[in-house]
């Protein structure tokens, strides 16, 4: 198996570590920017598109989000399957309503990458919901962690998440959570939102944000933000006769009652990356269309984006 990466950054290494692991004897090739790039042990560094194989698997596109829309242009030449991480793009305007449009002609399989869809708690999640035997009356979603502590060894206002032409910004970065909500309960009639970068971290980029999704029966509110010193994932579920509080950082479920409803000891967020690409893999081999397709990622982002 033959994968191209374009884009060697945090992200693309965790694919990478994936795709060792799944695909031990395949050949992974990265385009890179230029000959002074680090080298990465059992990744091929191409330098020119002219030196790419053509008869690729499929290609990872995990650059920074600003140049995915002239990043997937570029790989569409090559007529395989994409492999995009999330976001899609951070805007949505001509260039990337064209880029779409071409996908859509050409036929290209597309799946953009949300690893949280493979996490045990959403995933216990989706399966309970599936029953369609339990009544919701609210959602509560946070997501809250410290800027400053992402990458430890850089000033985090010089990264991209600062910047919001770079395509930082909390609703791009913890799009994550606006994802799983749209894969459990689908589109929503309603979108209210508010965002603002107002906090002590001082930086150009949205840095709060607040959105409610109008269901027919239920609204769920979510709030991300850059600032939060006690890291928090959580999901709330207040059914009719019960409350779940699903905590996604312990990978674990409490009732108002205090019973365990799911827990996963042995969680590790690589899994997630890992169980992400093999799914991937096997629908391709299947001649399958993945989930989260380019449109269907293009809702997310409009949500995303509202306001």
């Amino acid at each position: 198996m033959k994968v191209l990466i374009v884009g060697l950054g945090s992200i693309g290494l965790k694919h990478v570590d994936a795709l060792r692991k799944i695909m031990p004897s395949g050949l992974i090739y990265a385009l890179r920017s230029g000959v002074n790039s680090n080298g990465v042990e059992g990744v091929i560094s191409i330098y020119d598109l002219d030196k790419i194989p053509q008869d690729l698997d499929f290609i990872i596109i995990s650059s920074p989000t600003f140049m995915h829309t002239r990043d997937i242009s570029k790989c569409l030449a090559f007529n395989c399957p994409l492999f995009i991480e999330k976001p899609l793009f951070h805007q949505l305007g001509d260039a990337e309503d064209k880029v779409l449009s071409e996908i859509m002609r050409n036929k290209t399989i597309t799946y953009v990458a949300c690893n949280f869809r493979f996490h045990p708690v959403i995933q216990y999640v989706k399966g309970v919901l599936a029953n369609k035997n339990r009544r919701i009356n609210e959602i509560n979603i946070s997501c809250g962690s410290y800027l400053p502590n992402w990458r430890p060894t850089k000033n985090f206002r010089e990264i991209y998440s600062s910047f919001p032409e770079m395509g930082g910004g909390v609703h791009l970065d913890l799009i994550h959570e606006l994802d799983y909500v749209y894969w459990l309960f689908g589109p929503p009639s309603r979108v209210v939102s508010m965002k603002k970068n107002s906090s002590s971290l001082n930086i150009g980029s949205i840095d709060f944000a607040s959105f409610i999704l109008d269901y027919d029966i239920f609204a769920a509110c979510i709030t991300l933000n850059y600032y939060r010193i006690d890291t928090k994932r959580s999901l709330e579920i207040v059914f009719e006769d019960e409350t779940w509080n699903c905590d996604l950082l312990t990978c674990k479920i409490n009732s108002n009652s205090g019973d365990i409803v799911f827990e996963k000891d042995d969680y590790n967020i690589m899994d997630t990356y890992v169980n992400q690409l093999i799914y991937f893999r096997s629908q391709i081999s299947a001649g399958q269309a993945p989930m989260n397709s380019i449109m269907e990622a293009r809702e997310v982002l409009n949500i995303a984006l509202h306001g």
